[in-house]
């Protein structure tokens, strides 16, 4: 891959000289992250270049895109190559996503999934555009990690992230995977979302006792912070916490890496970070999450407000699914959430539901929610093995017209409105003809 990176860097050098660059990226906290170190990369190199950070990619906003501009993609486009193939431009696409159309003549792509390398995300590979063009950029190294955080890579890391995390002079400790790790205990537990612990998300009584029960004290008027605790205090809070499920896997999900970053002069948590930076982009804020990610006190100031708030929608969001009625299938979960949770937040929600030890591995749980005259549908599979969520939808999709993107355990995509009785029913007869398949 890093040959392949080479080869790109040569070509938008060339290229530089005649056009002026126009860089797009996916708006989640792999996206952002990417903008961000892309951009000073460029930056640094002396380039001139536009950026813009989008939701997605349909077939009109390709069409409307200047040809007398050099295109890059980060960490999105692999799923619109018939599209830009149509573009009278040079397109470069840095992504990780699975490709299932051809690749036109006019694209360049760096894909770990094409070079066979080392799967990371596209926070990673534009890293590795940063790093290949100047080692002075191992400085943007933390924020790759916290783009592999956001895409949720860091369960099984590879040695392209071992060199990362090293530029990056990451802390990595072992514990709970319960975030932010460097604030007191009390108040990460209250807010926790990821995961989602019944009792005790959102009630400070509820926090009270579980650490009680854990037999974990103030000290010094307060409690300490997750990445402080003894290993005895951390194994006393876990057993805990799974006292509150029920279930055979109890501790699938729960135990991991805590990753602990140096941002702003200040050990942060990736996974605050990450849900903070994917926050301010999901309330319509990604020039404040760029903003951040670039070293911005005012963005600080600001993401910090707009991640509150942000916490307060999804909890909102959450109570809402607890108490809503469901599509229960067998092995499968549906939620129609209609305007009830914005769609800039309903696969955040997915993503959150399919974490918790409430339901088994391999199920796949799916969310819809209204957005204007369309449905934005998210899909995630439960733990770490189960069907291609990916596949599941694009059965359905096809049928009515659409793309869908992602990857094998995280996938969405956008349907109209008019399709939504045909979709949920043509998706549950999917869903049971495959369960009696794998049976």
């Amino acid at each position: 891959m890093l040959e392949k990176i080479k080869s790109a860097i040569e070509r938008i050098d060339q290229l530089s000289k005649v056009k002026s660059l126009r860089v797009i990226s996916h708006f989640d906290t792999d996206g952002i992250t990417s903008a961000a170190i892309f951009s000073r990369a460029l930056h640094r190199w002396g380039k001139k270049f536009s950026l813009e950070v989008v939701k997605g990619l349909d077939e009109n906003y390709i069409a409307n895109l200047s040809e007398k501009e050099v295109l890059i993609f980060l960490d999105l486009a692999s799923g619109s190559l018939d599209h830009l193939k149509k573009k009278n431009t040079e397109v470069f696409i840095f992504d990780h996503h699975e490709i299932i159309q051809e690749i036109p003549e006019n694209v360049f792509m760096v894909n770990p999934l094409l070079q066979k390398g080392d799967m990371v995300s596209g926070a990673g590979v534009s890293y590795l555009f940063a790093k290949t063009l100047s080692v002075a950029n191992r400085d943007l190294a933390g924020l790759a990690i916290i783009g592999m955080v956001g895409d949720l890579l860091e369960k099984e890391l590879s040695k392209t992230y071992d060199e990362i995390l090293k530029d990056a002079e990451c802390v990595v400790k072992k514990g709970l995977l319960l975030y932010p790790s460097t604030r007191p205990l009390d108040r990460a537990l209250e807010y926790s979302s990821n995961p989602y612990i019944p009792g005790v998300t959102g009630s400070h009584k509820g926090v009270m006792e579980l650490l009680k029960d854990a037999n974990i004290e103030r000290k010094d008027g307060k409690f300490k912070a997750l990445y402080e605790l003894t290993e005895e205090e951390m194994r006393a809070l876990i057993t805990a916490i799974m006292l509150k499920f029920a279930g055979e896997d109890k501790t699938r999900g729960f135990i991991g890496n805590l990753y602990l970053v140096k941002l702003f002069n200040k050990l942060e948590d990736a996974r605050e970070i990450s849900a903070l930076i994917n926050a301010c982009s999901r309330m319509g804020y990604s020039d404040i999450a760029l903003g951040f990610c670039l070293g911005n006190k005012k963005s600080k100031e600001e993401a910090e407000r707009i991640y509150i708030e942000y916490k307060q929608h999804l909890m909102y969001a959450l109570k809402y699914v607890e108490e809503s009625e469901k599509i229960l299938g067998n092995n499968y979960l549906i939620i129609n959430a209609r305007n009830n949770i914005k769609d800039t937040i309903i696969g955040t929600v997915a993503s959150i539901i399919s974490h918790s030890p409430v339901y088994s591995e391999g199920t796949i749980i799916i969310a819809l929610a209204y957005n204007e005259d369309k449905i934005k549908v998210s899909a995630r599979i439960s733990g770490r093995e189960g069907r291609n969520v990916r596949e599941v939808l694009n059965k359905v999709v096809i049928q009515l017209g659409g793309e869908v993107g992602g990857h094998p355990n995280a996938a969405g995509c956008l349907i109209s409105k008019e399709h939504e009785t045909v979709f949920i029913e043509e998706l549950k007869k999917v869903l049971d003809v495959g369960l009696m398949k794998v049976q």
